[in-house]
C-alpha cells in the first residue's frame, strides 16, 4: 500500500511540474538523434548553440531543450516521436533522415526543423506537386556535391593497374544511400572508374562485408551518405587501413575520423543554419519567410595523418581537420 502511494504522489508531482513548466512560458524543444554518432552529434551542438546565441539557453533557462537518441531502434524512435506530440512541444528537431520521416508521420501542426536530412522529394514525403510538408522547415541536401565529392579520389591516388577501382557500402533501405549509389555509378562511367558495391543491412555486419569488398581488389574506398556506414565507421576504417586502402567520402566530419579527404557539408553548421530558423520561430512563434533552405556551408578537407599514411599529395584549397 506504502509503495502505491508513493507512485501515486510522483505522479501526481510530475503531472504538477508539467503544469508549472507550461505556466512558465519557457519553450520547450523535442530533439530527435536517430542514432548515436560522433559525427552527427555536431549537429546537435549547432543547433543549440544557434539558439544560444540568439537567446535561447538553457543554463539562463529561456529555452527547455528534451534530448532523446533512439540508439538506432526504429520502435524507440516512434516512441519518442510520439511523446514529443503528445507533450505537443514547440518544436521538433530532428537529425537524419530517420528522425525526421517519424516525426512527418507523427504531426502535421508542430513545426519540424531537419538536419542531416535530404530533400522531401529523396525521403518521400513529397506530394503530387513536389513540395514537402507545409510544417516541415530548417536545412536540406540533395545530391549535386556528390560529383564533386567522388571526383576527388583520381586527384589523389593511382590505380594500381589498369582501371582505377572503388569500392562502396550501400544500405538498400535508405533513400539517399541507394540514390548516392546510381549518381556515382552513372558519374564512375564517365570516368571510367570501376565500381564495386555491396549491400550492408545493419552495422553489424560492416566488418563482414568490408572485408569482402576489400577482397575484390578496390584501389579505394568511398564512403557515401549512408547512416548504417556513419554508424559503422570505425570498423570500415580499421578494415580498409590494415589493407592499405584509402576512404573518400563526401561526408566532412568523416575526415576526422580517419578519411583522407572529402568535400561536403559542415555538420556543425548543418545543424547551426537550422537553428538559427529554430531560433526566428522561438522569437515570432510564426513561420512566416521560414522555408527548407539548401546547405550553406560545405568544405575541402583532408585528413594530414590519413595523407601522410598514404603518401598522397593533398591538392590546393584545401583545409586539414584538426
Amino acid at each position: 500500500m506504502k509503495i502505491v502511494r508513493l507512485t501515486f504522489l510522483f505522479a501526481v508531482m510530475v503531472s504538477l511540474a508539467a503544469c508549472n513548466s507550461k505556466k512558465s512560458n519557457v519553450p520547450v524543444v523535442g530533439f530527435i538523434d536517430a542514432f548515436e554518432d560522433a559525427t552527427i552529434s555536431q549537429a546537435k551542438n549547432g543547433f543549440i548553440d544557434a539558439l544560444k546565441q540568439n537567446g535561447f539557453s538553457q543554463e539562463k533557462g529561456t529555452v527547455k531543450i528534451e534530448y532523446n537518441n533512439a540508439q538506432g531502434s526504429i520502435p524507440t524512435l516512434t516512441q519518442i516521436v510520439n511523446q514529443f506530440v503528445s507533450n505537443n512541444v514547440d518544436l521538433l528537431a530532428t537529425s537524419t533522415t530517420l528522425s525526421t520521416v517519424s516525426a512527418i508521420q507523427k504531426t502535421k501542426t508542430i513545426p519540424i526543423f531537419q538536419m542531416v536530412s535530404p530533400t522531401p522529394e529523396r525521403m518521400k514525403v513529397a506530394d503530387a506537386s513536389g513540395k514537402g510538408p507545409a510544417n516541415l522547415f530548417g536545412t536540406m541536401e540533395d545530391l549535386n556535391y556528390i560529383d564533386t565529392s567522388f571526383s576527388l579520389i583520381p586527384k589523389f591516388i593511382k590505380p594500381k593497374s589498369g582501371q582505377l577501382t572503388v569500392g562502396m557500402i550501400y544500405n538498400q533501405s535508405e533513400p539517399q544511400s541507394a540514390d548516392a549509389l546510381q549518381r556515382i555509378q552513372g558519374l564512375a562511367a564517365k570516368m571510367n572508374i570501376k565500381i564495386v558495391a555491396l549491400p550492408l543491412n545493419s552495422s553489424a555486419d560492416a566488418q563482414l562485408v568490408t572485408q569482402s569488398l576489400l577482397s575484390k581488389g578496390i584501389d579505394a574506398f568511398f564512403a557515401n551518405p549512408d547512416n548504417t556506414v556513419f554508424a559503422a565507421f570505425e570498423t570500415i576504417l580499421k578494415s580498409c587501413n590494415d589493407k592499405n586502402i584509402p576512404i573518400f567520402t563526401s561526408e566532412a566530419g568523416l575526415v576526422q575520423r580517419g578519411a583522407v579527404a572529402a568535400f561536403g557539408a559542415d555538420i556543425y553548421q548543418w545543424g547551426y543554419q537550422s537553428g538559427l530558423q529554430a531560433a526566428q520561430y522561438l522569437k515570432t512563434h510564426k513561420t512566416d519567410g521560414l522555408k527548407l533552405e539548401m546547405v550553406k556551408v560545405r568544405k575541402h578537407v583532408y585528413n594530414p595523418t590519413a595523407a601522410k599514411k598514404y603518401n598522397v599529395t593533398v591538392p590546393t584549397g584545401f583545409e586539414a581537420v584538426k
